[in-house]
């Protein structure tokens, strides 16, 4: 993963089209499109970047659930480009906890034959993607971001540990959330 990244990262020009973002990604293509939608999110992101990541998202976990065999996406958005300048911002702060991760990460916690692990892996990314879309501005997407990259790695590397610590992210950006919509609610509601 970490290779993808630096590779990704000295792409020329002043921005990267999507199809040389894909095209890069090889033969774990979903595991890696997984951990390349979550990055954006691992920081504080303006409007319509979460959002753009959690549809694409969405479109990427229901072909893993459905067991397609390669990722496909629209061509209009194949067709698009990133600024290089957010990319190289995301990449530089994510290097060197991917390279960590690598290190410390092995196969392990296998709980599932590959056919039933892609049908639930794709099921939970749907629900983080939904979490990610009706997230609080600017901050809330981050838990969201951080537990769809863990459970990209643990694709990428064959670690079940890597997902389940993914699983408990998603759960506090999912607790998080609703603390934030309780919060807007209880002001709406004395605003009455």
């Amino acid at each position: 993963m970490s290779q993808v990244l630096t590779a990704l990262a000295a792409e020329p020009g002043e921005r990267i089209p999507v199809r040389t973002i894909f095209g890069a990604l090889s033969d774990r293509s979903f595991a890696l499109l997984v951990v390349l939608l979550g990055l954006p999110n691992c920081l504080p992101m303006p409007p319509p970047i979460p959002a753009l990541s959690a549809v694409a998202l969405i479109v990427v976990a229901v072909q893993m659930a459905i067991l397609r065999p390669a990722p496909w996406l629209p061509h209009r958005l194949l067709r698009g480009s990133v600024p290089r300048a957010e990319l190289l911002r995301a990449v530089g702060r994510a290097l060197p906890y991917v390279a960590r991760l690598e290190r410390w990460s092995q196969p392990r916690l296998n709980l599932f034959e590959a056919r039933t692990g892609a049908i639930l892996s794709g099921l939970l990314l749907m629900l983080l993607a939904i979490g990610m879309l009706f997230a609080a501005p600017f901050v809330g997407q981050v838990p969201y971001g951080i537990a769809v990259c863990l459970v990209g790695l643990g694709q990428v590397e064959r670690d079940g540990l890597l997902v389940s610590f993914g699983v408990v992210a998603g759960a506090i950006g999912a607790a998080l959330s609703a603390s934030f919509l309780y919060a807007l609610f209880r002001t709406v509601d004395s605003m009455i």
